[in-house]
């Protein structure tokens, strides 16, 4: 591309020469990427699409300028930009002398590429300018495997990355402009804030899709675009309907075990067909599995797999819902919760199950310790529901040696002894808050 093109291109994606729209702030990302920055590593800024990456980085961006940072030595690049014809390897160079030539930015300065995976060979380009400490660098995409695979390979020991979900409900509540402080806010606001989890329950959190008055179409979008531009164009896939079939299969089926080869049935497929496109689903983001507990890895590995949405409202919106499901819906956004949490705190999530089919749903293990046990019943109003629920958290609790014991309920909020232990009832809407 000529540079007259480039420049028209980047001027728009820039703070240069004017304000750009940065949304609704997500502090805790922001943060993270501007502390990582500090650093002498490469940051990569991951998570399914339409999740926020962007207008994080643009935060981050905003946050630079504030804080002392010349408007331009900063240099952000949008490769989704359909006015970028031809992506080859030179393309980056293209870009980066433009930007030299025309800007002439201090010698500190910041290079942030998004959706940086649509440039041939970007990895050896962004590993050369980190080496050769020419810039501070951010890169981004949609695809988990772009860090954990290509990257990693390349800069082993050399990136830190920051893993962006759907919002979490308080994030949610920001965006609604419903503001919460302290428990205070909780009792005074409690009609808007039940509301409010009564959309994101349906709806989830996507950040365009909160604030878009067609919500359903806007996820059904989402949902086409994640299958088809990090997908099946990435992997030059041509069995597509599968694909697709496979996918609202799992929606449909949200919260529960699965095996590959019980799927391979339903699709009249190989099992390392389902297991291929099962990956592909889970580099995109788009959903993720829990292995069964075990203190044997090969008994994790063979023992089937709960499957999980990362939002609840793409699923809803794809899969085949019931009034019956609320359960597996609650599940699910507990699920996604516990994983958002673990990229910070650094735990990992299992489920429990012993040869009798007792299950406790999420197993909260970090390090070599159990650190709780968690059991998510929507309704326990009936007695033979409650007890059953409480009898396996109470033989996992003895056989993993966790005292932290916690139902998340649709409504019901107490604290109860069973058996010489205590076991904490909340809220889903309350738990999700905490």
């Amino acid at each position: 591309m000529d540079k007259s093109s480039l420049l028209e291109i980047l001027e728009d994606w820039n703070f240069w020469k004017k304000e750009m729209e940065t949304g609704v702030e997500r502090t805790d990302y922001v943060e993270k990427c501007l502390r990582f920055l500090k650093t002498n590593v490469i940051v990569g800024v991951i998570g399914v699409r339409r999740s926020g990456k962007s207008y994080i980085m643009r935060q981050a961006i905003r946050k630079l300028i504030e804080r002392g940072t010349d408007r331009k030595d900063v240099l952000m690049v949008n490769f989704e930009d359909r006015r970028f014809a031809d992506y080859h390897p030179k393309l980056l160079d293209e870009v980066y002398d433009t930007y030299l030539e025309v800007l002439k930015p201090g010698r500190s300065h910041f290079v942030i590429l998004d959706e940086v995976q649509n440039v041939p060979e970007w990895e050896r380009w962004v590993r050369t300018m980190h080496e050769l400490g020419k810039a501070k660098i951010v890169v981004s995409g949609s695809s988990s495997k772009l860090l954990s695979g290509e990257l990693a390979t390349v800069l082993t020991g050399r990136h830190l990355d920051i893993l962006v979900s759907p919002l979490s409900f308080k994030e949610f509540l920001r965006f609604k402009n419903i503001e919460i402080r302290n428990q205070v806010d909780i009792v005074a606001s409690k009609v808007k804030i039940k509301t409010a989890f009564n959309e994101y329950v349906e709806f989830g959190g996507f950040p365009e899709v909160v604030l878009s008055e067609d919500k359903k179409q806007l996820l059904l979008t989402y949902f086409d675009d994640i299958l088809t531009k990090d997908i099946e164009r990435r992997y030059k896939l041509k069995e597509t309907e599968k694909l697709r079939a496979l996918t609202r299969f799992y929606f449909t089926n949200i919260s529960n075990t699965i095996t590959f080869n019980s799927i391979r049935k339903f699709l009249s497929t190989s099992t390392n067909t389902i297991e291929k496109f099962s990956s592909y689903l889970e580099e995109a983001n788009i959903l993720f599995f829990v292995k069964r507990f075990s203190f044997k890895v090969k008994e994790q590995e063979k023992a089937a797999r709960k499957v999980y949405a990362t939002d609840i409202g793409l699923a809803n919106a794809v899969g085949f819902k019931s009034s019956q499901n609320i359960g597996k819906i609650a599940e699910n956004i507990v699920a996604a919760e516990i994983k958002r949490r673990a990229t910070t705190s650094g735990e990992e999530v299992y489920y429990w199950q012993d040869y009798q089919k007792k299950e406790v749903d999420f197993v909260v293990k970090k390090g070599l310790k159990i650190r709780q046990l968690i059991q998510v019943s929507w309704d326990i109003s009936e007695y033979k529901t409650k007890e059953r629920e409480i009898k396996a958290l109470h033989k996992a609790s003895r056989e993993l040696k966790c005292n932290n014991l916690l139902v998340i309920t649709g409504g019901y909020e107490a604290e109860e002894a069973f058996a010489g232990k205590k076991i904490s009832f909340l809220p889903l809407w309350k738990w999700v808050m905490t």
